[in-house]
C-alpha cells in the first residue's frame, strides 16, 4: 500500500518544479501567471470547491443543526485552512511524503478513521433548537486542522500545485494558487451552509432531522471510496 501511495505522490509530485533554480536561487518572480492559467486555475477551484465533498456535506449538516451564523467559524476554517495548506504543501510537505511514503498513508487512513468518527457524530446530532444538542458546530482551529486528514483536500492541493505553479516564478505562483482558492472556496462552500441552513424550516420534526443527519453521516462515510480505492 505504502510503494502504490508512493508512486502515486511522486508522479503529481514530479510534475512539481524546485523551489530552486540550477544555481540555487529561490524563486519567487513577479508576475508569475498568464490571464489564460488564472482563468483556468479559477475554474479549477470554483468546480473543486462547490462540488460535494467531506468539506460541503458537513457545512450542510452544520448549517441545517447550528444555521449559518453558528457555522461561519466552519466556513472559515475550511477556506483559510485550504488555502494554507495549499501553500505548505507546495512549498516543500510533498517532498516529505515522497520521500516518506509511509507517513503518507498513515496520515490518509487517520483521515478516514476520523471522518468515520465524524459520520457518527453527525447521524447522533440532536434536533433543532431542542435545546439538547449533542454536538457543536466547528471552530475555525478545528475546520483548519481538519483539511490535513481529509482525501479530496489532497487531492485538490496536490493537483492544483502540478497543473497551476509557473516553473519560473514559483513560490510566487504557489502563493497565488491559495490564494485563488482562498477567494473562490469561502462562497463555495457558503452556499452549502446556506442550503441547510434554508432547509431547517423543512425540518423541524425530529425524526426528520434524525434521517437526515444519518443521511449526510453515510454520504460522509461514502465519500471515503477514493481512499479505500487508492486514488
Amino acid at each position: 500500500m505504502a510503494d502504490r501511495d508512493s508512486r502515486k505522490l511522486g508522479r503529481v509530485m514530479g510534475a512539481m518544479p524546485s523551489l530552486h533554480d540550477a544555481e540555487g536561487v529561490f524563486l519567487l518572480t513577479l508576475p508569475p501567471m498568464s490571464f489564460e492559467l488564472l482563468l483556468a486555475l479559477a475554474g479549477f477551484a470554483l468546480v473543486t470547491s462547490i462540488t460535494p465533498g467531506p468539506n460541503n456535506l458537513m457545512l450542510l449538516a452544520s448549517g441545517v443543526n447550528f444555521g449559518f451564523r453558528r457555522s461561519i467559524p466552519h466556513m472559515l476554517g475550511v477556506g483559510l485552512g485550504f488555502a494554507a495548506m495549499v501553500v505548505i504543501v507546495g512549498l516543500g510537505l510533498g517532498q516529505v511524503f515522497e520521500a516518506y511514503p509511509l507517513a503518507y498513508s498513515a496520515l490518509r487512513y487517520i483521515g478516514g478513521a476520523y471522518m468515520l468518527w465524524l459520520a457518527w457524530k453527525i447521524a447522533n446530532s440532536g434536533p433543532i433548537g431542542d435545546g439538547t444538542e449533542k454536538g457543536k458546530p466547528f471552530t475555525f482551529v478545528q475546520a483548519a486542522l481538519f483539511q490535513w486528514v481529509n482525501p479530496k483536500a489532497w487531492v485538490m492541493a496536490i493537483t492544483a500545485i502540478a497543473a497551476y505553479t509557473v516553473p519560473t516564478a514559483y513560490a510566487s505562483s504557489v502563493v497565488i494558487v491559495g490564494l485563488v482558492f482562498a477567494i473562490i472556496n469561502i462562497p463555495s462552500i457558503g452556499s452549502w451552509t446556506l442550503f441547510g441552513t434554508a432547509m431547517r424550516r423543512f425540518l423541524s420534526n425530529p425524526k426528520t432531522v434524525r434521517w437526515f443527519n444519518i443521511g449526510m453521516a453515510v454520504l460522509l462515510v461514502l465519500s471515503l471510496a477514493p481512499l479505500l480505492q487508492g486514488h
